[in-house]
């Protein structure tokens, strides 16, 4: 058996769809037309955001960190899926697989931390209207960005080191077009306790905690709501909830899904760790700029708005 240690790290191998490799091509124009609404999808929230001073209110600012993530998600997973779909190189070197490995854990992890703050923002602006911009000023709103960043960084940057320290055999094929974690130490043929341990830990202390205060967050917006009067308002208020919800089911019902796979299913076929990994990273980039642009008033009266200015242009 063959050890390598951190000078001999061989390349790692990226793998597509195993037993459809003709078929790539095809199917990287799928995965082109997402990213591009993606990557469409999340530029223009960004620009309309900017642009309209009319939404520089504390839930559009979050929207466009929340936007900005999904962004970096999308420029961490698109270079390695090109260049094997398109140009059937797959091979990764073992750094550049580590730092894309970090990058993706970290704007994964502030996903999850800016979901938790917009439903604090729901709170607020529901519970204590007047003085909802008092409270979340765009002082407060920096501090609490820098903040997600400065805890996504610290808790992902051990990840790489802890893998630098394990050895690996003949065996470097990752089961996707990109590099995970829990991908990568299932490679090593060395006791990788430690990293499991880790991994579990950071799950638990920031997805887990997360999803939790979100939890607790909406449970207190529904007592709040059940003391308005009018059943108008209530709904009024509720209303306002709706996106954020559908990005926290986008982003957290595929996470649950990959989690449950890669820890129980030994026994699943290899095509769903597979199609589950894709729709863990690219739902939620794809789907946010969606739900977010047809479900918030503010945002899609801008953009229909700015599309008939437009049109009367180059009429």
């Amino acid at each position: 058996m063959v050890f390598f240690n951190s000078s001999t790290y061989r390349p790692f191998l990226l793998s597509g769809f195993p037993g459809l490799e003709d078929s790539h091509p095809v199917i990287s124009i799928l995965f082109c037309a997402l990213y591009l609404v993606a990557l469409m999808g999340n530029i223009i929230i960004l620009v309309v955001i900017r642009v309209e001073q009319s939404l520089h209110a504390p839930m559009y600012f979050f929207l466009s960190m929340l936007a900005a993530t999904d962004l970096g998600l999308c420029t961490a997973t698109l270079p390695t899926l090109l260049q094997l779909f398109w140009f059937k190189v797959c091979e990764i070197d073992f750094d550049a697989c580590l730092t894309q490995m970090f990058f993706i854990h970290v704007f994964s992890l502030m996903e999850s931390g800016i979901l938790l703050t917009m439903a604090f923002d729901r709170y607020v602006a529901i519970s204590n209207p007047l003085r909802y911009t008092t409270i979340l000023t765009e002082s407060t709103i920096t501090k609490i960005g820098v903040g997600l960043l400065l805890r996504a960084v610290a808790v992902i940057l051990p990840g790489p080191f802890l893998i630098k320290r394990l050895s690996f055999c003949k065996a470097n094929v990752l089961s996707h077009s990109y590099c995970l974690h829990p991908d990568i130490i299932q490679l090593s043929c060395s006791d990788h306790r430690i990293n499991s341990i880790y991994g579990l830990i950071i799950i638990l202390i920031t997805f887990g905690a997360d999803s939790v205060l979100i939890l607790f967050s909406y449970l207190k917006i529904l007592i709040t709501v059940q003391g308005i009067a009018s059943k108008e308002e209530q709904f009024k208020a509720l209303n306002t909830c709706v996106s954020h919800i559908c990005a926290v089911l986008l982003v957290y019902i595929p996470m649950l899904g990959v989690s449950i796979i890669h820890r129980f299913g030994k026994h699943v076929p290899p095509m769903v760790h597979i199609i589950m990994g894709y729709v863990y990273l690219l739902i939620p980039p794809v789907l946010n700029p969606v739900v977010y642009c047809v479900k918030t008033q503010g945002i899609r009266t801008r953009i229909l708005g700015n599309l008939l200015k437009l049109q009367q242009r180059v009429l």
